[in-house]
């Protein structure tokens, strides 16, 4: 008996005294913790954080939260420290003066399925990697001489859908699927040197329609968005409650089959081909792979993962900025009047509208412009995240914490803009504002090192396929909808397209002899 006493006594003492080490050890550590000066936020319930406030359209749950803490708020998603800027000043001080210091990415589970393990040009890390591989874009496919070689593209393209649109006439059609082959196609044309799909399927990368390649562009860029509660509590990510990993694993399976066929299929062009000429963007990149005196070996999988992005990202932020605009434009029938009488004047009736008519086509690029105020693709633009600690507005942001530009509220402020929630392009009439990441009033491609590269591209084919689309056809909606009974909802991914596609009567305006392309 005296044993057991002696031997349970000896047991709580030890318990005890590890209990008391256990809480002076982490007394110590707090003590020891710098102490920040975060911005105001609400404060954060245990393992969770803030997510309790944070709806299905997290942009418009922050910035309801931002009209209550200020233009620069403290949230924590499970154990991720985020800060967001919801002011032009703000969106300037991070993405202009600490643009350097905020320049990494998070590193999302759907980087790692979905694009082949971050070694794409947006999810990649800051640094000689990202740096090379911007580069090779920029020169080799986005430089302005390099656009300007492949305007006789982006023409053949949109005349081919204008073929295709005459040929629905009168018909309820689903507009995405006309603008997605559109861009899939001009995209698919610069950088792979031949359509995704086509008429002529023998000479296009697949040789089935496109409908599966629209869903699974759409689901590569919901999955590149969505919070998964794994990367917001890593230690509850092998549960997958949401199911967002395995759609991820399966998604880059289905995308890896086709990239393979891709590279396979070029890689036997160039087999015994001695002092082989590049002739299309995946050429370079096989090219540059192959390159010992490159500062960072590009693998092939880093070569599918360029592929990819441009697919995936090129294609989608023209196909929804106009899919929006159109939305906007018939529920606002006297906007498309006055866009209307812009085109016949400078235009006429007898020809469709080219890139070299679009800068004297101001009505146009106001239309544009105000689609990314009220509709910015990336509402909060792509996360970036704190290399070091920084200070701003005399708070501490520390290393690590993720960093959000809500261009979503921006777009809203009544005091840059008046009657913000309303779509009117006039306000854009005589104002030198552009969306080239200058003016942080409207910055829907972002700003700084880690802008969209591929912008200028995205504004040709946004601009001249709607001013074609005005021009050459009237467009009513289905049976007898009225233009507010139109849906107007969003659903949040890492672009922020219409819930429901915009379905659509298209009638022909110009005499059909122009249709003969």
């Amino acid at each position: 008996m005296e044993l057991l006493t002696s031997t349970w006594f000896s047991l709580s003492t030890a318990a005890a005294c590890l209990a008391t080490s256990a809480i002076l050890l982490l007394f110590g550590i707090h003590l020891r913790r710098p102490r920040y000066n975060r911005p105001p936020g609400p404060r954060p319930w245990p393992i969770i954080g803030n997510l309790n406030l944070i709806g299905p359209l997290p942009h418009r749950s922050i910035h309801a939260l931002s009209k209550k803490y200020g233009p620069i708020m403290h949230l924590w998603f499970g154990s991720n420290p985020i800060v967001v800027g919801s002011s032009v000043e703000m969106a300037e001080a991070f993405l202009k003066t600490h643009d350097a210091t905020i320049a990494d990415r998070p590193r999302f589970t759907a980087g790692k399925y979905t694009l082949y393990n971050y070694a794409n040009i947006t999810w990649s890390q800051y640094g000689p990697y990202w740096r090379q591989g911007r580069k090779m874009l920029l020169s080799e496919l986005l430089s302005p001489k390099r656009l300007e070689s492949y305007e006789y593209i982006r023409k053949e393209e949109v005349k081919n859908m204008v073929k295709r649109l005459y040929e629905s006439a009168n018909k309820t059609i689903v507009l995405k699927h006309y603008l997605f082959a559109l861009t899939l196609n001009v995209i698919s044309r610069m950088a792979l040197g031949k359509e995704f799909t086509g008429r002529n399927n023998e000479n296009a990368v697949v040789s089935s329609g496109h409908d599966e390649y629209i869903e699974m562009v759409d689901e590569l860029l919901f999955l590149n968005g969505v919070l998964n509660i794994g990367d917001l509590i890593p230690w509850l990510n092998f549960l997958d409650l949401q199911g967002y990993v395995k759609r991820m694993k399966d998604l880059g399976k289905k995308f890896d089959r086709l990239l393979e066929h891709v590279l396979n299929e070029h890689e036997e062009r160039r087999k015994g081909v001695e002092d082989y000429v590049a002739k299309d963007m995946v050429d370079v990149f096989l090219q540059h792979a192959q390159d010992p005196t490159l500062e960072v070996k590009i693998q092939r999988d880093g070569v599918k993962s360029f592929i990819l992005e441009l697919i995936g990202a090129g294609t989608d932020t023209i196909v929804v900025t106009l899919e929006w605009a159109m939305s906007e434009l018939l529920r606002k029938p006297e906007i498309m009047k006055v866009a209307r009488e812009e085109l016949e004047n400078v235009i006429g009736k007898e020809r469709w509208v080219e890139e070299q008519d679009l800068p004297n086509l101001p009505y146009i690029n106001a239309i544009m412009k105000e689609t990314m105020r009220l509709h910015p693709l990336i509402p909060m633009l792509i996360p970036r995240q704190a290399r070091d600690d920084f200070k701003i507005a005399d708070y501490d942001i520390p290393k690590g914490t993720q960093v959000l530009v809500n261009v979503w509220s921006i777009g809203r402020d009544p005091s840059i803009w008046d009657n913000p929630n309303e779509f009117e392009p006039k306000r854009f009439i005589g104002k030198d504002i552009d969306v080239k990441g200058c003016h942080f009033e409207l910055i829907p491609f972002g700003a700084g090192r880690r802008m969209c590269p591929g912008y200028p591209l995205g504004i040709k084919v946004i601009q001249v396929s709607l001013a074609n689309l005005l021009h050459g056809f009237d467009w009513e909606l289905p049976g007898n909808m009225k233009e507010e009974e139109l849906d107007m909802e969003e659903i949040f991914g890492l672009s922020t397209p219409k819930k429901l596609s915009l379905e659509i009567v298209v009638r022909p305006r110009l005499s059909p002899h122009l249709y003969s392309l």
